[in-house]
């Protein structure tokens, strides 16, 4: 079975084992460009302010040089079962781990920007063998998680853009004409709960259920009389466009530009994917990432090795140029789950998400953030567990 834009001919090609195995001359050249670096200087008691922090980045930057073994996250990364399939033009990366339990539900998880399939090393074997940490092997599923198109290992040079549509049909072909899978749920956070919203907006027939850590809701009116929780919303959103979102600007009007840079230097890729590690992770009163310095460099690493930076960048393009689909008139009539990080970028309220969403359940963290899988992978796990429970028959 294909889906939507996909050809049949896709849906039948085999997908073919994947290993990661960086060459060495890459890994030579990254040394000598972390070993002359030219740094910049930094307004005086700037901090974090103007972004990436100085004293901050220079220390993990001597850690990268010095301490850091991509080899080793190398073999780990290797522990997961990878392939390759092409699909829409695109050569795409997954990661498919089988359930171990009576009978696993597939479970479609989808990263987005800055992050990578990487977020998820964590998160993958506590929803594939939950009995392995204290649960239920009843709750087991089967996840399949794609590296997105045009990002880290589903990108090769000179490879179609995609946008949220077509990468939302893509990942239905994948899961249906490729792995076979008739029903399945699916999870995402950042763009790939935009991804997620829209596969459930083109092909609800597909899906048990689909649970988010973000919930995409640009193009949602503002209430006209909004309750204080609406108001403090709102007020986030206000806060997020005029302080945080440089970047998204950038990225969707002169991604090309903003390319050679980090494309060419480590060091201003790993400060332009840092920082956002640091503003969107709930740090707890540190001033520094609360996730582990080598989790944040082999993240950086994926985009290094594959030079996928620029081509990452293109949903944002799409988002101002393009098509955007998603608007007040949709409405999600999946089942929808929603794991409510208490140092998210914005955070809607219930009332405004069921206008977009049919809410089946809504949990409030007690921590967490913007990278959810990294920054608390068990409790993200039990609440996807959870929400999926009633929803495996149907």
């Amino acid at each position: 079975m294909s889906v939507g834009g996909a050809s049949a001919a896709e849906g039948r090609v085999p997908p073919r084992r994947f290993r990661l195995d960086v060459p060495d001359d890459v890994l030579d050249d990254l040394r000598a460009r972390l070993d002359r670096v030219r740094w910049p200087d930094e307004a005086p008691g700037s901090g974090w302010s103007h972004g990436t922090e100085l004293a901050y980045l220079r220390g993990l930057v001597e850690h990268w040089r010095t301490a850091y073994d991509w080899r080793e996250q190398e073999r780990s990364f290797n522990r997961l079962s990878q392939y390759t399939v092409p699909i829409g033009g695109v050569d795409l990366h997954f990661v498919h781990e089988p359930g171990v339990g009576p009978d696993p539900l597939p479970l479609l998880l989808v990263h987005g920007w800055p992050g990578s399939v990487w977020e998820f090393h964590e998160l993958i074997p506590r929803l594939t063998d939950p009995a392995a940490f204290g649960g239920d092997p009843a709750d087991a599923c089967t996840v399949v998680a794609p590296s997105l198109p045009g990002f880290c290992l589903s990108f090769r040079p000179g490879q179609p853009r995609l946008g949220i549509a077509q990468t939302a049909e893509v990942l239905a072909t994948l899961m249906t004409g490729v792995l076979g899978h008739r029903r399945f749920a699916a999870q995402g956070g950042d763009w790939g709960a935009y991804v997620v919203t829209r596969l459930a907006l083109d092909h609800p027939e597909l899906l048990a259920g689909i649970h988010l850590n973000l919930l995409a809701m640009a193009g949602t009116p503002d209430p006209v009389a909004p309750t204080p929780e609406e108001a403090r919303y709102l007020e986030e959103v206000r806060h997020w466009q005029r302080e945080e979102r440089g970047y998204f600007w950038i990225q969707g009007t002169k991604p090309q530009t903003l390319a050679y840079g980090l494309t060419d230097s480590p060091v201003g890729l790993a400060a332009w994917i840092v920082e956002k590690f640091h503003a969107w992770t709930d740090r707890d009163g540190h001033e520094e990432p609360r996730i582990a310095r080598d989790a944040l460099l082999t993240n950086v690493m994926l985009y290094w090795v594959t030079a996928a930076i620029n081509s990452s960048f293109w949903l944002y393009f799409d988002r101002l140029h393009g098509g955007w689909r998603i608007s007040d008139e949709d409405r999600v009539r999946v089942p929808t789950g929603h794991a409510a990080f208490p140092r998210e970028i914005t955070r809607p309220p219930r009332s405004l998400a069921e206008a977009r969403y049919d809410i089946h359940r809504w949990t409030v963290m007690e921590r967490g953030g913007h990278f959810a899988a990294l920054e608390q992978p068990e409790a993200l796990a039990a609440d996807i567990l959870a929400f999926l429970r009633p929803l495996r028959r149907g």
